[in-house]
């Protein structure tokens, strides 16, 4: 079969899924490229994968006998506990590829990997999907040899690694991690509340750059949590960060607090806006200010900024 390839977002950060399904054709002996509307010629089959429900669709005509769309930027559809991509004649293709290595050739990756040990996500945030699209429980999903062989960085994309409900299965990842020599970077960020003694060491022992937490909800106090991270891991605001979630039940006022609050632990915040197009100007200006660390960390409180930025 002659297979395309269409990542409706873009080239930012490659997809996943089409690095999976590209391994998994190619593996059978199919020819699988990224889809050229002018140039492809015919089809046999064409998936687009859609993660982000912002993103405009493909408009462009398809010249292909079967059309395969998926990902939670169309719909979140689940058979058997599994998301799956699904075609206009009823036909779905499960998306069980956790433990498939990735095509990372498909873009032209050279020495950085990307997977999850870990789906699904307790939490159950009303902002968030994971919970629906994977389940309230976070559960194992492959070994990091499924998605990593050797390069020099790991992109690990678990939604809450430390929930993990097998804690054996959690402390070997890190394990694994620690061992593999790579840098690591936790780009959904770790849970903070999940901190133990054990974790804490584990951590200590795993390159990175940047250990990410959050603190989405102001009404939940951190505090606590944060403190027991910086003094454990002995890092400051260069090596330790926190996704704070603005314009999602929160004032401006709400969110100061957080982000003032991480700046006296030595904590480098960075914020989020729930549905930016939403966001008053403010709340862009703070972003602004928090997220450039250079300035942040030179201007002492937002009001000041907010007077610079207007001269």
């Amino acid at each position: 079969m002659k297979i395309g390839l269409i990542d409706v977002d873009g080239h930012h950060f490659p997809n996943l899924s089409l690095m999976k399904f590209s391994a998994k054709h190619r593996e059978i002996g199919d020819t699988v490229e990224m889809y050229e509307p002018l140039f492809g010629g015919w089809y046999d089959r064409v998936y687009m994968s859609k993660v982000f429900s912002f993103s405009e669709d493909y408009s462009f005509p398809i010249n292909a006998d079967d059309l395969v769309k998926g990902g939670t930027g169309y719909q979140i559809d689940i058979v058997d506990g599994k998301e799956v991509f699904l075609q206009e004649k009823n036909y779905s293709v499960p998306l069980d590829y956790d433990t498939i290595m990735p095509d990372y050739d498909l873009y032209g990756i050279k020495d950085t990997a990307y997977g999850f040990l870990t789906r699904g996500c307790p939490r159950n945030c009303g902002f968030c999907i994971v919970s629906q699209k994977e389940g309230c429980k976070s559960i194992p999903v492959a070994n990091l040899r499924d998605f990593w062989n050797g390069q020099k960085e790991i992109k690990l994309l678990d939604p809450n690694l430390l929930a993990c409900h097998d804690r054996q299965w959690m402390v070997k990842c890190l394990n694994d991690l620690a061992d593999s020599g790579a840098s690591i970077d936790f780009t959904q960020g770790l849970d903070v509340r999940l901190l133990d003694d054990e974790i804490i060491d584990l951590l200590k022992k795993i390159r990175t750059t940047m250990i990410h937490f959050a603190w989405d909800n102001p009404k939940q106090n951190l505090r606590d949590h944060f403190e027991k991270a910086v003094k454990g891991l002995g890092y400051d605001h260069h090596k330790i960060s926190a996704y704070v979630l603005t314009n999602y039940n929160s004032t401006i006022a709400e969110d100061l607090e957080r982000i003032y609050f991480l700046r006296s632990i030595n904590v480098q915040p960075y914020v989020m806006i729930y549905q930016k197009d939403t966001a008053p100007k403010k709340l862009k200006k703070l972003q602004r200010w928090v997220n450039s660390p250079r300035i942040f960390w030179c201007v002492d409180n937002f009001d000041d900024y907010q007077k610079e930025e207007k001269k």
